[in-house]
């Protein structure tokens, strides 16, 4: 029996979440009799419906102490294998290698954001992370890496031989496509959106940049007053000064956050959209920037990490850390029906060169593999 760590996808944690969810969906499709699915579900996690009719077993421990009995587990080499007797290898789809002695193990590495960025994470966080992931990384047997970007720095990182790293890319789910008219007024008319709006998709917080996107926004305002920002997402860590800095200035009116938007809504409320914009400083795949380009809407990106794997020539890119170009690319965009709608098609053809079905064989091979 081949297990897959869905822990991301029970308790909602955004990316990781909706990674654990599509991976481990696709790849029980293919054979339901050689899966099952693990997580640990703490005090009320559940397991979302795509995934509640799958074979799976949990243990309710809470998140801090098991993540330090995984951690003192592979410190101390003992295995929690009686957790799942019947296991044959097992894949962690987030960065907490399950403890497996005496069978293969794969950890999926998403980014290294801690490591290269360690002012955007709470301090415990971050030093659970900076000393576990190292360990993680040289017990498994196998890495899963969601991006060449992401295969460098573990590589750079942690002196990781590459032969251990598979690159897998992840996918837009298949909600995420053409949008009708009428579903379009529809989420115009729900969630309010104003005529003309720049999009960003994540959770808010530091790292995503949203503080030079803001400064940008305000540039291209001059030029298109009517213009408004949304940011679609969870609201994260240590953002506390940008929203006081939107009471401050008085953009309160113009910039508002939409809270998480139920995927049933998302792609009309991407499609709606002016552009959108994702300024991330750092992003170990962007998977809102396939959502966004399946809807056929096209993407400022920064020209950083993995964001030009992802969005390819369809997406269009600045500096993250210079707001004046962010504002003329954003501005170009704006201005040009023409270029527009050039990057729409770019976007609708660079989207397709990815899907779970692809990811999950993809994972699939690599099980087999490990298990020859």
């Amino acid at each position: 029996m081949i297990y897959i760590d869905v822990a991301a996808a029970a308790h909602s944690r955004a990316g990781l979440g909706r990674y654990a969810e599509r991976l481990a969906q696709h790849i029980y499709a293919t054979d339901p009799a050689r899966y099952k699915l693990f997580f640990n579900r703490g005090r009320n996690a559940t397991l979302p419906a795509t995934l509640q009719n799958i074979p799976h077993t949990s243990r309710a421990v809470g998140y801090k102490p098991w993540r330090m009995a995984v951690l003192m587990a592979h410190l101390s080499g003992r295995g929690f294998n009686r957790l799942v007797p019947d296991a044959e290898l097992f894949h962690s789809t987030e960065h907490l290698l399950f403890p497996l002695t005496g069978k293969p193990t794969i950890l999926t590495i998403h980014d290294l954001i801690f490591k290269l960025f360690p002012e955007y994470h709470k301090k415990l966080n971050y030093w659970f992370l900076n000393w576990a992931v190292p360990v993680f990384c040289k017990r498994a047997t196998h890495l899963i890496a969601v991006s060449e970007s992401s295969k460098r720095d573990v590589v750079q990182q942690y002196g990781i031989d590459p032969t251990k790293i598979t690159v897998v890319y992840e996918a837009a789910s298949d909600i995420f496509g053409a949008v009708s008219a009428a579903h379009i007024a529809h989420a115009r008319q729900q969630y309010q959106l104003p005529d003309q709006f720049l999009l960003h998709i994540g959770t808010i917080e530091p790292r995503k940049n949203l503080d030079r996107l803001l400064d940008a926004f305000k540039l291209v305002r001059r030029d298109y007053p009517q213009l408004q920002l949304l940011l679609a997402g969870a609201k994260g860590w240590l953002m506390d000064d940008f929203f006081a800095r939107l009471e401050r200035e008085g953009l309160h009116d113009v910039v508002r956050p939409l809270g998480w938007v139920p995927d049933d809504d998302l792609p009309a409320v991407i499609a709606a959209a002016s552009l959108a914009v994702q300024p991330s400083l750092y992003e170990g795949f962007g998977l809102p920037i396939l959502e966004q380009m399946a809807c056929g809407q096209v993407v400022a990106a920064s020209r950083t990490a993995s964001h030009p794997e992802v969005g390819g020539d369809a997406a269009v890119y600045f500096d993250p850390k210079n707001v004046d170009e962010m504002a003329n690319v954003i501005g170009e965009m704006l201005g040009s029906s023409g270029r527009y709608q050039h990057h729409q098609q770019l976007s609708l053809a660079q989207a397709a060169h990815f899907s779970w079905q692809r990811t999950a064989h993809e994972t699939i091979a690599l099980y087999d593999q490990l298990l020859v």
